[in-house]
């Protein structure tokens, strides 16, 4: 089950992507009078077309979905006749201005652009659900705990940014890792107090980033403390059958003594329909149960449960929990400001890949964007559109490199032919597209490695 959601999650996710940024190229070339003679979602051979419109454009769908191209009436491809009307050859995008070329060109990565900006508008308006940025203890003889961060700290600013929730700190905080060095962190402190601490990225290495970082700096997000105390015993769950109440503290899993809710869920995971022995406080007194957890499979993956839920600080969680949420208006400019900061962001790490500062381990391929896709989408719908924006930047972004099979290559040929006063060569054209797409075809596939890789070592 978890496979086809992730299927179609990245399906839906790419259809999306591809057709917006498509989309764009064939809203402007229209605009621009060109003549459109396909429209294609994938590439390779049409699954399904069908011609509509005056000028009779084909629709398609290819059997290989990573892409999809509009396809221009152009002379130099044989797709405009010798002998066609004056007026079929003005509609021909290489007669077009070169300020016409280039805005149909850009006009593919500013519809994603302009995509991630309304789903981040959409988010914002909606209410986004997130965790405070309280730290937890640092760990001992850490960077963390040199720098003074105590637990229950709440992370206000850093640098000169101010964040509220855990996402945006980590975020900014990986920005930093990503320069070392020493970053300035404004924190509130439990009794109110606010100041200023120093948090040394040394420890970080380029290896890190794409794991917990924070960890190397002995840095994590306060988790609530939950105490192995039943609140519920679900009627019937195996917990009810072998007379388990509400109200139990559990001390003991097969004699190993239990001090947080987790480490029961742990143990009673991994002893599906096993007898196990388990010691509670009740009343003061002592006394022990034997339990046979339900044998549960999800996902392919067969484990324990015995049907109770644990008391929790009601009034700790809704301290640590938060919904940012703006106005119809501040939210535009909020996701515009979210999509501008990703994609510089974007830009420095792949300039930071090329100069060896970030490891390369971090070029993610289909693989681990289809995984994300899956992920999110069983999250729910927040973070599945909050993975579409970030997928459709990258998506921009990629396409604006200047390499010349994509939208930044041909915008370097249109910015040459401005400066030159004559469109560039058909020969350079030739030997730019054959380097360009043996660059593209190299770093698809060290994607691939890194996704294989990430698959083999989990």
């Amino acid at each position: 089950m978890s496979l086809l959601i992730t299927i179609a999650a990245f399906a839906v996710a790419i259809g999306i992507l591809v057709t917006i940024h498509e989309l764009g190229h064939y809203w402007v070339a229209r605009a621009c009078n060109v003549k459109i003679l396909r429209f294609s979602i994938g590439f390779g051979r049409a699954v399904w077309m069908k011609k509509l419109g005056p000028d009779q454009t084909e629709w398609a769908i290819g059997v290989l979905p990573f892409g999809g191209y509009v396809k221009m009436a152009d002379e130099r491809d044989g797709s405009v006749s010798v002998d066609a009307s004056g007026a079929d050859k003005a509609r021909a995008f290489n007669n077009k201005s070169v300020w016409q070329r280039i805005a149909i060109v850009l006009a593919g990565p500013l519809a994603n652009f302009m995509l991630a900006a309304f789903l981040y508008w959409a988010l914002f308006v909606s209410g986004t659900p997130g965790t405070k940025p309280y730290i937890a203890a640092p760990v001992p003889n850490s960077a963390a705990a040199a720098g003074g961060f105590a637990e229950f700290d709440l992370i206000t600013k850093v640098g000169d940014k101010a964040v509220a929730t855990w996402g945006d700190a980590r975020l900014l905080l990986l920005e930093e890792a990503v320069r070392r060095g020493t970053v300035e962190i404004e924190i509130e402190e439990a009794d109110g107090r606010r100041k200023f601490k120093r948090l040394s990225l040394d420890a970080v290495g380029k290896d890190d980033l794409d794991k917990d970082f924070l960890a190397k700096v002995g840095m994590s997000s306060y988790r609530l403390k939950v105490l192995p105390i039943l609140d519920e015993v679900i009627a019937g769950g195996a917990a009810d059958r072998s007379g388990l109440k509400v109200g139990d503290r559990v001390v003991r899993v097969q004699g190993t003594s239990i001090d947080k809710w987790e480490t029961l869920v742990t143990r009673i995971s991994a002893r599906p329909g096993e007898a196990t022995e388990i010691g509670v406080e009740r009343a003061g007194a002592e006394i022990n149960v034997t339990v046979k957890p339900d044998s549960i499979t999800e996902n392919g993956k067969t484990f324990g449960r015995i049907g109770v839920k644990p008391r929790v600080d009601r009034a700790l969680l809704d301290k640590l929990n938060t919904v940012v949420r703006y106005g119809l208006l501040d939210a535009v400019s909020r996701a515009w400001t979210k999509v501008w900061d990703m994609s510089i962001f974007s830009l420095k790490m792949m300039g930071r890949m090329i100069t060896g500062d970030v490891s390369w381990k971090n070029l993610s391929g289909p693989i681990t964007i289809a995984d994300y896709a899956g992920q999110s989408a069983q999250l729910g719908w927040i973070p599945y559109v909050t993975f579409l924006a970030l997928i459709s930047i990258s998506l921009g972004v990629l396409n604006l490199l200047p390499i010349p099979v994509l939208d930044g290559g041909q915008l370097m040929y249109y910015i040459a032919e401005i400066l030159k006063g004559s469109p560039v060569s058909e020969k350079v054209m030739e030997i730019g597209q054959q380097v360009g797409l043996t660059l593209l075809l190299g770093l698809t596939a060290f994607a691939f490695y890194n996704d294989i890789h990430r698959l083999v070592t989990g």
